[in-house]
């Protein structure tokens, strides 16, 4: 064990991993309900195989997120847990399939050739590149961006944040109306005081005791004849559409549904793939490249040279991840920036994300048990964790304005924008706009500004779309 992860190395316990692993799965164990509601279009009143059902996803979110992070284990040694991300299948079920009129099997061929990419890239050492490049500054202001980021997160899954309050952002009262909030308000208060108190196990029981208070609140619900056993649905294997890139789907016009493709090439089916294909690839690289950036800042996981350590390793893992996620039918997968809860709670070794892949492998028999776990109860865990990603702030010298300016930026648009991408999209832009304008342009990167120029082409293309 210590052989294979480097525990004492890295000031840590066989105990601490454990705690950490399960902190970081009940943090991000929402998207075992989520992912598969979004990829299945649940609720939403469609013809029958325009998305894949979700009993299916669901199978895939659970297979996707333990594979990938054992890869995270074993690979790069790194407490990072990965599972397909958020926005992404949104972007996935709602834009491309239901807005652009793609066969979800198309759409996921696009994510299977972005992973394929990825791993072309991360091999080479494409990204790690990428990642180097980035300013200190910039990397620092991802950190503390990322903790204002789950925060929100955090205070919108408890239903504490809302905009029912006739302001555009307010707090909700206090009382048994809101008892999502009251319960999570509870259990960010227990998290503290056991914080405070040097409790190693701090916020897993946070979470634990959260749950259980949340049982006379019908907050945490147990419902009749429950049955903590459930054997796994069959994902979509290998459901892949490549004569989808080629030639243009045939759609009933009423009902949406798949006739077959018309006959000959179509220029325009390959355009609007591309414009797919590259929309995954950009928007995955910086999610995953931001959340590397802030769970090393809060867990001191870098070399002697401040970079995050493996860091090529950990990038070919979510590659790799996203190739596995598709081959068994879900959106994207990349790295979960929940995962610094459990590096809060004292993870710092894959030790801990063999305990998360260990877990993601049991809710497909035990989802029923997981699902007791309401958001009100992780809440805490993830709002806390935003005080803890805070304090990297001090690190940042906003008396030198080239420097402080696109901190900020990127802070405020990383949290407000509800997207790491375009925070690192802005921050990278201002920082070359503030060196060029403080002349100070030798402190510029050249990959920096070569990234500067791809994301103010990528805001050029965006504008003329719409």
């Amino acid at each position: 064990m210590e052989k294979l992860f480097k525990l004492q190395e890295r000031g840590t316990t066989v105990s601490k991993e454990i705690i950490g692993g399960i902190t970081t799965f009940l943090a991000m164990s929402y998207i075992l309900a989520v992912n598969p509601s979004i990829i299945s279009g649940s609720g939403l009143e469609l013809p029958e195989g325009v998305l894949p059902s979700w009993n299916a996803v669901f199978t895939a979110t659970a297979i996707s997120s333990a594979l990938a992070t054992l890869v995270m284990a074993f690979l790069a040694n790194l407490p990072v847990a990965l599972a397909p991300g958020l926005g992404m299948n949104a972007f996935f079920t709602y834009t491309v399939v239901l807005g652009m009129g793609v066969r979800w099997q198309l759409a996921l061929t696009a994510v299977l050739l972005e992973g394929i990419l990825f791993i072309v890239l991360s091999l080479f050492g494409i990204r790690e590149a990428i990642v180097k490049s980035i300013p200190d500054s910039i990397k620092t202001a991802v950190a503390v961006g990322l903790g204002l980021f789950i925060a929100v997160i955090g205070l919108s899954n408890a239903g504490i944040c809302t905009n029912d309050t006739g302001t555009l952002i307010g707090f909700v009262n206090l009382d048994l109306h809101h008892s999502n909030a009251l319960v999570a308000v509870i259990g960010l208060i227990i998290t503290i005081i056991l914080y405070i108190l040097k409790n190693p196990g701090a916020i897993l029981i946070g979470i634990a005791i959260t749950t259980l208070i949340g049982i006379p609140f019908g907050v945490t619900k147990i419902p009749e004849g429950f049955n903590p056993f459930t054997l796994p649905s069959s994902p979509n294997f290998f459901a892949f559409d490549f004569t989808g890139i080629f030639h243009a789907a045939d759609l009933d016009p009423e009902t949406g549904a798949f006739l077959g493709y018309k006959a000959g090439f179509s220029g325009l089916a390959i355009g609007k793939f591309f414009i797919i294909f590259f929309t995954f690839l950009f928007t995955d690289m910086f999610d995953t490249i931001g959340t590397l950036l802030g769970v090393s800042e809060q867990g001191n996981l870098k070399d002697e040279e401040g970079n995050i350590q493996n860091c090529k390793q950990a990038l070919l893992t979510d590659a790799i991840g996203t190739v596995a996620g598709a081959c068994v039918g879900t959106s994207t997968v990349s790295s979960y920036i929940e995962s610094a809860s459990g590096v809060a709670a004292g993870a710092r070794t894959g030790l801990a994300s063999v305990v998360t892949a260990v877990l993601f492998i049991l809710s497909l028999f035990f989802t029923n048990v997981f699902s007791l776990v309401p958001a009100a109860a992780t809440a805490p865990a993830l709002i806390f964790v935003g005080y803890l990603m805070m304090k990297s702030v001090v690190k940042l010298d906003f008396t030198d304005l080239t420097e402080g300016i696109p901190a900020y930026i990127t802070i405020m648009t990383l949290a407000f924008s509800y997207s790491i991408s375009k925070g690192i999209m802005w921050g990278i832009i201002s920082y070359v706009l503030a060196k060029c304008v403080g002349r100070k342009v030798k402190d510029i990167p050249v990959i920096t500004w070569i990234l500067a120029f791809i994301f103010l082409a990528d805001i050029v293309f965006e504008a003329l779309k719409s």
